[in-house]
């Protein structure tokens, strides 16, 4: 039998949910209107990289693709939402665009799990204990690109209108916090 990661129970999930208008060349959620998401300690604090990368795994929406911390340079995905599963350590991250006055500034920490809808810029502002990792996943099938909100990207930011949504949540399956977005 697999091992089941036990996940947060949806009814004593925190969840952020936040619109970000469109700043400049980054579109953030002005596109497709899906929020950027964040569930707060949705995986157990002792719950590991590989435990993570599993759980993905077996609910089939995402395939985990790395392991890293994140770029300090704001960039985007214009081929596929993306997934963050923070594995180890506490950040602060920049949603919308540094200068964008509509931005969102989040500390997460290990076990939360980041939902980045297409065209949503984001960049780590500070690793605050040193170590942040996150395991980071698309929807299956799916490559990702990068794209910084330059001239010349108009065509990959157009292209964000055709991206479909998600058919279950990525970490709770059905009925989870993505499917009520």
């Amino acid at each position: 039998m697999a091992f089941q990661t036990q996940l947060t129970p949806l009814k004593n999930l925190r969840i952020s949910k936040h619109q970000i208008p469109a700043y400049g060349l980054i579109p953030n959620t002005s596109i497709q209107n899906k929020p950027l998401l964040i569930y707060h300690s949705a995986f157990p604090n002792s719950t590991s990289a590989s435990a993570i990368e599993s759980h993905l795994s077996q609910i089939g929406v995402v395939t985990p693709q790395w392991r890293y911390t994140m770029f300090t340079t704001t960039h985007f995905h214009s081929t596929a939402h993306e997934v963050l599963c923070i594995s180890s350590g506490r950040a602060r991250l920049c949603f919308g665009g540094e200068d964008n006055s509509k931005k969102v500034e989040s500390e997460v920490t290990k076990g939360d799990v980041v939902v980045v809808p297409g065209g949503v810029g984001h960049r780590l502002l500070e690793d605050l204990d040193g170590g942040f990792e996150m395991v980071g996943s698309y929807e299956a099938g799916k490559s990702w690109d990068m794209c910084y909100g330059k001239k010349g990207e108009e065509k990959k930011i157009e292209s964000i209108s055709k991206l479909g949504w998600f058919d279950k949540d990525p970490v709770y399956g059905d009925g989870g916090p993505a499917m009520d977005a």
